[in-house]
């Protein structure tokens, strides 16, 4: 009631306390007490008593002069002559924050001789909210679950607040220019505030829930963003009308122009993109929309009068926006997570009425509300056979209306028919099966999941149909881990810059395709879907070039190429593979330390296709720019070309495998051989069924044949007319020799052929090989000039 000083110091004063039972006199030295030392009964000079934490003698709290928090009992004293039992406490004494800089003063309405705890509780629940639950990111939406589990009612804040001050209209307007991003805006008014601290109980209620309490007007934008869910911002309505020039502002929502910036309430200045939206009026922006305000509209010591925002933004606009601008805020964490619009009015309502109990300002008449696009709630039919299909559970339409009911769901019962509609302040639940799953899902939450039993599935199993290309492609990984390589997996998007490394220049070409842009990419490498799986691929052998010598890798996955005339894009899938290093890694025992060439890698395909049973496979000359010239092979099998294989050129090489201290002298000096193969059109390639041959009872007949040939003529093509030429009796055809130089002459070479001759039923007779022979000879004089090499 009374401050006094003390009589023996100048630093200490002298409370008359009331604490409910009799009156104290408390000694102290809290500063925040001295404007009223010697002056009288405060009821006079504060407009009524201060209301303050009492500790009594015995008590137990931390000691203030400590570091840290350390425990002490109040014990009596006698201090520059006076007795000393008794304490008013700052906040660190009572363990609330490390503010020793005064003692609390309460709320006026602190009901003298209460407990502290009764009064100001001491339990504070941290509860994770799940993304799909973002609703309940507020007290209404806990009280909400809480009601609907326990079956109480739900105790609604009030949404009225009486407005007595002059009508709002006229005096401010919206536009809104895009609104499937922005599709509601409400604003109110409240005039005279006086900006001040807060309620004590209001602070201490903010700072236990992680925000800054500042000052009456901010907090009660953050008040009832955590009280109901809606994120508000409030404007400095005289600087609005300042730069309006005096006349009623305009507040419009567009998006960002180029080049245009802002200065943001953490006093960073920022650079809009192009597809942030932005708050504005007829001068310029005032706020991230959805994420933070501007600095210069914002409330402060001098505010008078107060504009206040409540709007609803798209979900996916502002995560682009907090991703861009590297922004996280209270406000976004919601608007991402998705706010119906619903809430933008009952959000305003609310902070316009805690602003005028805690400021004393008037409230103008009405709202400006500009609601160019509300959603349209879904409506879903269900019967409670589909609940015990869904869950296992047995309900009444009776039962499953109550459950619904408790979450504020309109239900409609018709006989066995359910009809519900999700309430307004619902985004989650959407339509058709969707719709359904989600309704499932808050029946079965509110029923309790571990009141489900355990049933046997009794419905009727989906028809069991396969997946040709996807059983192909499991064998084809099978078989190529079985061939020695190993398996891993990429991320699809990547930047054209990364994939440009793929050239000897490190340009791209100029007939390359345009790539497929991501509209909201999830980090700024990763802009771009892939167009080559060999991109990826090389990547990963660069990062292991630094542990590993040998590596043998392949991936199966899809590329992205625009679609034809701006259709859907074309998911090419493919198969790639990446050899360097020594063929076989060391050990113990003797190995072959030869770098891996061009024929272990056509030795993998072959052994591939020949596993898949197909057949009449060719390589011919020619390739990709991305690899050595005159060591690049394409793979057709018939006249369809399948992809291409060789040597990586050694720019592009260098580029992969430079700069690695612990490949210098190993991998940097061994070449890479890569293949990257179309599987769409190997798919078509590989029969459903193929013929076995039995293992022949009867022995072969083993001849070698060299013959000399131009040097343009391929080795295949001499080996395909052996085959044909020789018919069913010849079961193999092997080149083991090429020989070039002076005794076959200039422009000539010799292939030397190992052949089997084979009868399944007998024994072929010399006879019978030698007119097998004579034939092979005679077909590649006549079709190649080809000669018998004696």
């Amino acid at each position: 009631y009374e401050v006094m000083p003390h009589p023996n110091a100048d630093r200490l004063v002298l409370c008359r306390l009331d604490d409910g039972q009799r009156e104290h006199t408390v000694l102290t030295g809290a500063p925040n007490l001295f404007p009223y030392k010697g002056k009288g009964p405060l009821d006079a000079l504060r407009g009524g008593p201060i209301k303050v934490a009492y500790a009594k003698e015995g008590a137990r709290i931390y000691d203030g002069h400590q570091p840290g928090q350390v425990l002490t009992t109040l014990k009596r004293a006698k201090i520059r002559g006076v007795d000393s039992y008794s304490m008013a406490c700052s906040e660190k004494e009572l363990g609330i924050s490390e503010d020793h800089e005064g003692i609390i003063f309460l709320d006026e309405d602190a009901p003298v001789g209460m407990p502290l705890v009764d009064y100001m509780g001491d339990a504070v629940f941290d509860i994770a909210i799940t993304p799909n639950i973002a609703r309940d990111a507020n007290i209404l939406g806990v009280g909400r679950e809480i009601a609907a589990i326990t079956g109480q009612e739900l105790r609604m804040p009030s949404f009225d607040t009486p407005m007595q001050g002059p009508a709002i209209q006229g005096r401010v307007s919206i536009e809104i220019t895009e609104p499937r991003v922005n599709p509601r805006f409400v604003l109110g008014l409240v005039e005279n505030v006086e900006i001040k601290p807060s309620p004590y109980q209001v602070q201490r209620r903010l700072r236990l829930a992680g925000t800054r309490p500042i000052n009456n007007i901010v907090d009660a934008t953050n008040y009832a963003m955590l009280e109901v869910g809606e994120p508000l911002h409030a404007f400095d309505y005289d600087v609005l009308l300042k730069r309006a020039g005096g006349k009623a502002p305009r507040i419009i929502t567009r998006l960002a122009e180029p080049g245009e910036r802002l200065t943001t309430l953490d006093d960073v200045e920022r650079q809009m993109d192009a597809f942030t939206v932005m708050v504005t009026d007829q001068s310029g922006a005032l706020a991230l929309a959805g994420v933070m305000g501007g600095a210069e509209s914002e409330v402060n010591e001098g505010t008078r009068n107060v504009l206040l925002e409540g709007a609803a933004w798209n979900m996916i606009n502002t995560r682009r926006t907090v991703l861009a601008q590297n922004l996280p805020s209270e406000a976004a964490y919601r608007f991402s997570r998705g706010v119906h619009p619903a809430m933008a009015e009952r959000g305003v309502r609310r902070g316009l009425e805690l602003m005028r109990l805690w400021s004393g300002g008037v409230v103008a008449q009405g709202l400006v509300d500009n609601y160019p696009l509300p959603p349209v709630a879904p409506t879903i039919e269900f019967s409670s056979l589909e609940v015990m299909r869904w869950l296992g559970i047995q309900l009444s339409p009776a039962e499953i209306e109550d459950i619904l009911r408790r979450l504020e769901v309109a239900v409609e019962v018709r006989g066995e028919v359910i009809r519900v509609t999700p309430p307004d302040h619902r985004l989650d639940i959407g339509e058709g099966v969707i719709g359904l799953a989600d309704v499932m899902e808050e029946i079965a939450r509110i029923y309790g999941y571990d009141r489900i039993p355990e049933t046997r599935m009794a419905d009727a199993l989906p028809p069991q149909r396969g997946n040709p290309k996807l059983e192909l492609e499991e064998r084809m990984r099978d078989l190529l881990v079985g061939l020695g390589l190993q398996e891993v997996i990429t991320y699809r998007m990547t930047t054209a810059e990364r994939e440009a490394r793929l050239y000897p220049d490190g340009k791209l070409p100029t007939d390359q395709p345009a790539y497929l842009r991501l509209a909201n990419p999830i980090a700024s490498d990763r802009v771009v879907m892939r167009q080559s799986l060999l991109s990826s691929l090389l990547e990963i052998v660069e990062r292991n070039s630094r542990l590993y010598t040998r590596q043998a890798l392949f991936e199966i996955g899809q590329v992205f190429l625009p679609g034809v005339e701006g259709g859907m894009p074309v998911e090419d899938t493919r198969l790639a593979i990446v050899l360097t290093g020594p063929r076989t890694d060391t050990g113990w025992q003797a190995s072959d330390a030869s770098p891996m060439d061009f024929f272990d890698l056509k030795g993998l395909l072959t052994a591939l296709l020949d596993s898949l049973h197909i057949r009449n496979a060719r390589y011919e000359p020619g390739g990709s720019a991305s690899f050595h010239p005159g060591r690049c092979a394409r793979v057709l099998v018939r006249e369809l070309e399948l992809g291409f294989l060789g040597e990586l050129h050694p720019l592009v090489r260098e580029r992969y495998l430079s700069g690695h201290a612990s490949v210098q002298g190993e991998l940097s000096d061994m070449p890479v051989l890569a293949a990257e193969i179309g599987l769409e059109g190997l798919y078509s390639l590989v029969p459903e069924r193929y013929d076995i041959t039995p293992v022949p009872a009867f022995p072969p007949v083993l001849e070698d044949l060299a013959v000399i040939v131009d040097e343009a003529i391929p080795a295949e093509q001499v080996g395909e007319l052996i085959h044909q030429a020789g018919g069913d009796m010849l079961s193999s055809v092997s080149l083991f020799d090429v020989y070039r130089g002076q005794q076959v002459g200039d422009g000539k070479k010799s292939l030397a052929y190992s052949l089997t001759y084979q009868a399944p039923d007998r024994t072929l007779t010399d006879g019978e090989v030698a007119q097998i022979r004579r034939r092979i000879v005679r077909s590649l004089e006549e079709v190649l000039g080809a000669k018998l090499r004696s």
